[in-house]
């Protein structure tokens, strides 16, 4: 499993649909591509919120990035994220 972190930013509807119901679906969704969310966040400022997200690789973290948008109304910036332990091995 690979980590992503995932940006998200609202659109002027998908304000009006926060919900508790409406995160369950996003949890699943990413469950539904063989990830999971690990934790999530709302920020302020330039981003709304935050999702930092296990998935099988970068294949499956396109598809839940565009898959959420559609579904949500919430775009997302996705990024993937290396642990320092492993930026260490890699770059040491």
């Amino acid at each position: 499993m690979a980590t992503f972190l995932m940006f998200g930013s609202y659109s002027n509807e998908s304000i009006r649909q926060i919900s508790s119901e409406r995160t369950a679906q996003g949890n699943a969704l990413v469950e539904e591509n063989g990830g999971k969310v690990i934790s999530g966040y709302a920020l302020l400022g330039e981003q709304d919120l935050v999702l930092i997200v296990d998935l099988p690789g970068t294949a499956e973290a396109m598809k839940t990035s565009i898959e959420l948008a559609k579904l949500l109304g919430i775009s997302f910036t996705t990024a993937p994220a290396v642990s320092f332990e492993e930026f260490d091995k890699l770059v040491g």
